[in-house]
């Protein structure tokens, strides 16, 4: 006999996060919709971004440009949209680099002692720079450009995962899994391979969400100043560079791309947040739900 009471639909790990972290669910929408608009933008761009209109210049917000245009007639819309194309390619491809490079330099040092020393030095080296002036200095050397800012940007992210990976390995290598597979005489790749970069990944997940919005601010911040991608390419930070001296006459060149910049931002660092305390064991014991999204 079916019991009269009122059905109880289950609930999966994506609906228990907007239940439990409204904000950062919040913010999860702001990372699709940004990710969204970088993926399709050559498909929701109404005209070329490019495209000069000295008979339209500085217009405000209309039906034929939604947006409004930019000092030389260019549709603001469309520039946005390929302004997060160019974020978006900067910033996955240099946290993605970055993030190799620095996870593999992290385990190196964590599991073998001898190599502890000479890279986590390194390591203490960097990060007693500023991201940023770190960046710039690269940039100076390597020239102006796309491929450079992602080199640039990149290189400042290396001593993040490095640090993360290395305590990571630090906490697991000493667990007992990883000594009996010591034990057994189980060679080292597969030891790190198969028992400890598994262990370490949920950490560097959601330190990747953390810096992925400061590396779009480094990119945007870099060509604010000149140094990062250069015109005609729509990018957010030269955006805001080139409308500065037009903000009086026409203030939506300035607050169109500064409040995507912002809620871009604003969007990872709260989705991370979220991430993060959904994935921390602690939280979830004091919370008393399985996997802290039940």
């Amino acid at each position: 006999m079916r019991p009269s009471g009122p059905s109880v639909v289950p609930r999966g790990p994506i609906v228990a996060f907007f239940r439990l972290h409204r904000l950062a669910a919040i913010g999860g929408v702001i990372v699709v919709l940004f990710v969204a608009a970088g993926l399709l933008a050559p498909w929701l761009a109404p005209y070329d971004p490019n495209a000069i209109n000295v008979q339209a210049t500085l217009q405000p917000p209309s039906r034929v440009n939604l947006l409004g245009t930019d000092n030389q007639g260019r549709d603001l819309l469309s520039r946005v949209l390929y302004g997060a194309r160019m974020s978006l390619l900067i910033s996955l491809t240099s946290v993605g680099c970055g993030a190799v490079v620095g996870v593999a330099l992290g385990i190196l040092a964590g599991y073998y002692r001898a190599l502890d020393g000479p890279i986590m030095r390194l390591n203490d080296v960097l990060l007693a720079f500023p991201g940023i002036i770190v960046a710039l200095t690269i940039v100076s050397i390597l020239g102006k450009g796309l491929e450079n800012v992602i080199v640039a940007i990149a290189i400042v992210q290396v001593p993040q995962y490095v640090r993360l990976a290395h305590g990571l390995v630090l906490s697991v290598k000493d667990r007992v899994f990883v000594e009996a597979a010591v034990a057994i005489g189980a060679p080292d790749r597969s030891i790190i391979f198969r028992h400890i970069l598994p262990n370490t990944l949920g950490p560097i997940i959601v330190q990747t969400s953390l810096l992925i919005p400061g590396a779009i601010m480094t990119a945007a911040t870099l060509s604010f100043l000149g140094l990062g991608v250069q015109p005609p390419t729509s990018e957010w930070g030269a955006m805001l560079q080139h409308s500065l001296q037009w903000a009086r006459l026409a203030p939506h060149v300035m607050v169109i791309p500064g409040l995507a910049l912002m809620l871009v931002v604003f969007g990872f660092n709260v989705f991370g947040d979220g991430l993060r305390d959904a994935m921390d064991p602690r939280l979830r014991r004091m919370s008393g739900t399985p996997g802290g999204m039940a």
